[in-house]
């Protein structure tokens, strides 16, 4: 997995100023590559699956002594803990519900920290994609939501997360910022010359 490449950044920082040179709305898009490191749960598999290894090793035809027991033990699980933290392999041990509620979280936070919730007229709309747990949300301010039904963001999320797990990161954002500038356009018209916040892409290594 991959984040954008200096060339993408660029053309996604563009299509976010072609934007709001048509609508009063601040547009900024958020790029993680995941949402956590879930640290912990690599390790609670690794230990569940070694407080099985002495009942494994114990019916092998070999005699075993209760060190040689608790050596297999360690050793068993030392090395998953380390194979499981291969992050290909950690993201496909976390269950759905907590990728999400953590992606979720995290959404909330770049909203904040991008100051989305202090532009005038509460016209901030932050395009929040993780890669990893293939999770988008299009989060919106009050003066935004008054005016756009939930259900058009969603269509345009469900485009996008198509268009990651296609592996065409990019391609998708671009398709997003330009559906999202059409409905911006059509609901909030420009009206006077503003940029209240960077036009580029924040990634979250």
């Amino acid at each position: 997995m991959t984040l954008l490449r200096k060339p993408d950044q660029e053309c996604v920082a563009a299509a976010i100023a072609t934007v709001e040179k048509n609508t009063d709305a601040e547009l900024v898009t958020v790029l993680a590559r995941r949402a956590d490191d879930y640290f912990f749960i690599p390790s609670l598999w690794a230990a569940m699956i070694a407080l099985l290894t002495p009942v494994v090793l114990s019916l092998t035809p070999f005699w075993l002594s209760a060190m040689d027991l608790l050596i297999g033990q360690w050793v068993v699980f030392v090395v998953l803990a380390l194979v499981f933290r291969i992050p290909a392999i950690t993201i496909r041990m976390i269950p759905r519900w907590v990728a999400r509620w953590r992606a979720a979280l995290l959404a909330r936070d770049q909203f904040v920290a991008n100051n989305l919730h202090h532009t005038d007229d509460q016209t901030g709309v932050m395009i929040f994609v993780s890669e990893a747990e293939h999770y988008v949300e299009i989060l919106v301010d009050r003066g935004i939501a008054r005016l756009v039904d939930d259900g058009e963001w969603q269509a345009i999320v469900d485009d996008l997360i198509l268009r990651i797990k296609a592996g065409q990161v990019c391609e998708g954002l671009l398709e997003c910022i330009e559906q999202c500038g059409e409905i911006l356009h059509a609901t909030l018209p420009a009206t006077r010359d503003k940029n209240e916040l960077p036009n580029h892409l924040v990634i979250l290594k």
